[in-house]
């Protein structure tokens, strides 16, 4: 891509390579391939997942170490399947306390960048720091990877975009420029556009109907994490987490019923304390806020039951991320 050439035309919708691709009709081979979404910590990557999915599979909050996991995100238009694979942001600094959970994270990325067919490099428009220097640098060499300057809207003088896409195209050869918002439908249905071509023409991966790959077990204990994120803000560290103990289905009278049973593990009985709230209210709601979009996201009826534990170094240790699920 040539930022000279490009760039006036950043700002229309055909832009980026967008324009004139054909329409599929039934002699159009089957394409499908795997993208990985990646960029530093908090800079948007499950909220975009979730709007090209057209479902939320990826939790989100403020904090910077949300996304823990892997998570593949499945959305097939016409002939091509895409399936999606948020990462966790890039871990830049090995915090005492959880180094060895920053190094599962960032050992998740890595893998991820082996295996896919094209990579959205997500930034913020406009902006380009250190942390995100850093995840540039992780770009496997000969793969096409697409620069995302997602929230677009917050950029006040557009005219300024210009200069640093060019200064970022002499970072990297990227295949192509998005500038978006991941909160504009017609923004995402535009970066289906332009990713589409660079697929492989295969089979599917999935069925045409599937969102993610992962299980509901999994979801519900991502949704009880966002859920602990945002209404305890920033008086909890990053080091907690959600075990599922039990996650039973049995058929209801008029829709499934799903019984969950749940561990939220913290460091310090100090944030015990702050996870339980006075008089138990805030786990309360906690759990409250999480059944019910278990509810939405299953279609049935959920008892969730909920405990705090401390288990003190956990995200130091390899032997309990291991036994928490992470890779």
């Amino acid at each position: 891509m040539n930022p000279d050439t490009q760039a006036p035309d950043a700002f229309d919708d055909d832009a980026a390579g967008a324009d004139d691709h054909e329409g599929h009709d039934g002699d159009t081979p089957q394409r499908c391939g795997l993208i990985a979404i990646v960029g530093r910590p908090n800079v948007g990557k499950s909220t975009l997942l979730n709007a090209l999915v057209g479902q939320k599979i990826s939790i989100t909050s403020r904090k910077a170490q949300t996304t823990r996991h892997r998570i593949t995100g499945i959305r097939t238009l016409d002939e091509t399947q895409f399936v999606f694979v948020d990462t966790p942001g890039f871990q830049t600094q090995q915090t005492r306390g959880r180094a060895v959970l920053n190094r599962s994270l960032n050992r998740t990325v890595q893998g991820v960048l082996a295996d896919v067919d094209v990579v959205l490099f997500l930034v913020e428009a406009g902006r380009f720091g250190l942390d995100d220097a850093k995840v540039l640098a992780l770009l496997p060499p000969g793969k096409p990877a697409i620069l995302v300057a997602n929230k677009l809207d917050a950029v006040t003088r557009r005219t300024d975009i210009l200069p640093w896409l060019k200064s970022m195209q002499e970072r990297h050869a990227f295949a192509e420029f998005v500038p978006m918002s991941a909160t504009k439908t017609a923004d995402v249905e535009r970066l289906f556009r332009i990713v589409a071509p660079y697929l492989p023409e295969q089979p599917w991966l999935y069925e045409e109907d599937a969102l993610t790959d992962r299980s509901d077990r999994f979801m519900a204990a991502e949704l009880i994490r966002e859920k602990l994120f945002r209404l305890t803000g920033d008086e909890l560290p990053y080091s907690s987490t959600v075990v599922i103990d039990k996650y039973e289905e049995e058929e209801g009278a008029t829709r499934p019923l799903h019984r969950i049973a749940a561990t939220i593990v913290v460091e310090r009985d100090a944030h015990k304390g702050m996870v339980i709230g006075d008089g138990g209210e805030r786990l309360k709601r906690i759990g409250s806020e999480a059944r019910q979009e278990l509810e939405q996201l299953t279609g049935a009826k959920v008892f969730l039951e909920l405990w705090v534990k401390v288990r003190s170094g956990w995200a130091d240790s390899e032997e309990h991320l291991r036994s928490y699920g992470y890779e």
